[in-house]
């Protein structure tokens, strides 16, 4: 008999039972389900549970905290219900009847960027080292950086270039593949869009700005030309190239003879999918991409960007929450690709170090409480690490003030981090080992952001919380 048994039973009572379960799997701390009635599940008495650390619903499944021991429970729980187990893509798959129209393009856009987000914090760190050798003038009375007196610095400087640019200018080829990955069709199909984007035989993307119009080579189709432009970086470009590709292998196999399919479906779909990504998408994807980092780096650097930067700093946290922060991967890797750095990134980081700091204040006022520092010991060291979801779901929105604090002290952090420009490289590692992604010469203005983002929500919460837990 596993060491779960009874309170498997208990949870499975309190989900509705065996009969209103549609999915169930588990990630690296939670449970997930697909629940066919959702509002049968009794939050309450679940969250009472003492093997639970907590509870949520996103994107249409409702999650069940337990820890590193959840695989454990799982085996228990299948166990006990009865259930056959699957796989999280089969719970995905399953949640989308639970939710609308904006969450499942949320989701979408989730699952595109999930799979290339430890490539492009990898590059983030590179490009960031790299800037550490060869942008920092330390040496000879701050004149010279360490590669211009090292040719051992210099070529390693010049080495890690070559992931840096396989990350970031070659990002096309990862969304095209991730897309067709996603969408269950040829995925060596959609390596090959992607390098169509990114071919050399086409003017970089980076160098379109800085050629005259008249220097830009075509295509020339004798009664119209195509500008023959690379889209390295580009994001939107190949979101709309790759789910092109993917409709378009789609509809051709739905409509192709099973004896002709292996030759016509791959030409078709493919020939018909680059045409239309330099044709049409390409320069239009280029377009919306450009207009949407514009705005937001407009934001960020306009008249009103410590508003801005106050109220992103404050709903971040609850954009966790909707899933709706999500979204902000694309934008961030837009304004990387037309600016060299986002200033969005940085606050993602000091929020998430926020809440932590508001665990942090809940293990001091629970620090006689054993059962309590069981959940906020690990939950805060995974939030400062960049895992906000057992902070934030298993003990900040359960008491909500220490919840609000870290909003308060997000938006604090973020004030001063656009007020001084604060620009990230790249996406990186939301927590504290984010300055490691933070350009050198915002590196002391992102560690004083960080210090408010831990001072702020542990002073709040700490003050609050002696109030709100008065007697417990």
């Amino acid at each position: 008999m596993g060491k779960y048994m009874e309170d498997a039973k208990e949870l499975l009572q309190l989900v509705g039972g065996k009969e209103n379960i549609a999915a169930v799997s588990h990630c690296m701390t939670r449970m997930r389900f697909v629940l066919n009635e959702p509002e049968k599940a009794d939050i309450g008495k679940i969250e009472a549970m003492k093997v639970v650390k907590g509870s949520f619903t996103q994107t249409g499944q409702f999650q069940v905290i337990i820890g590193n021991t959840v695989s454990d429970f799982y085996n228990d729980f299948i166990a006990v219900s009865g259930i056959e187990g699957v796989s999280k893509d089969a719970v995905k798959k399953a949640a989308k009847q639970n939710q609308n129209a904006l969450q499942r393009m949320i989701t979408a856009l989730a699952e595109i960027f999930a799979p290339l987000i430890p490539a492009i914090i990898t590059g983030g760190l590179i490009l960031g080292f790299r800037n550490c050798i060869d942008s920092l003038y330390l040496f000879e009375n701050g004149t010279k950086t360490l590669c211009e007196i090292s040719q051992f610095w210099a070529g390693i400087d010049s080495f890690l270039w070559l992931i840096g640019e396989a990350v970031f200018h070659m990002l096309p080829v990862g969304i095209c593949w991730s897309v067709t990955k996603k969408m269950g069709t040829t995925q060596m199909l959609g390596i090959v869009l992607g390098l169509t984007l990114v071919s050399g035989q086409l003017l970089n993307a980076y160098a379109v700005a800085g050629t005259a119009a008249a220097d830009i080579p075509v295509w020339n189709f004798g009664y119209f030309k195509v500008n023959m432009i690379g889209y390295q970086a580009q994001v939107i470009p190949a979101i709309l190239a790759a789910f092109t590709l993917v409709y378009l292998e789609k509809f051709f196999r739905k409509v192709t003879p099973q004896v002709v399919s292996m030759i016509v479906v791959p030409f078709c779909s493919l020939l018909l999918a680059v045409i239309a990504a330099h044709f049409v998408l390409g320069p239009v994807g280029w377009k919306i991409g450009s207009v949407i980092s514009s705005v937001v780096y407009a934001g960020i650097t306009g008249s009103f960007k410590v508003i801005f930067g106050a109220v992103f700093g404050f709903v971040y946290a609850p954009l966790v929450i909707t899933g709706l922060h999500h979204m902000s991967n694309a934008i961030d890797l837009q304004l990387i690709a037309d600016y060299g750095g986002t200033m969005l990134w940085p606050m993602i980081a000091l929020s998430n170090i926020a809440q932590g700091s508001a665990v942090l204040g809940m293990i001091l006022l629970q620090r006689k409480n054993a059962q309590a520092q069981e959940v906020n010991v690990p939950a805060c060291i995974s939030c400062y690490l960049g895992v906000t979801e057992p902070a934030i779901f298993g003990i900040n929105l359960k008491y909500v003030f220490p919840f609000v604090c870290g909003m308060i002290g997000s938006a604090c952090a973020a004030v001063v981090c656009v007020a001084t420009g604060t620009t990230a490289n790249a996406i990186g590692v939301g927590g504290l080992p984010g300055i490691l992604s933070i350009q050198p010469a915002s590196m002391a203005s992102f560690a004083v952001c960080m210090a408010i983002a831990v001072a702020v929500p542990f002073i709040l919460t700490t003050v609050v919380g002696k109030k709100r837990l008065a007697g417990q």
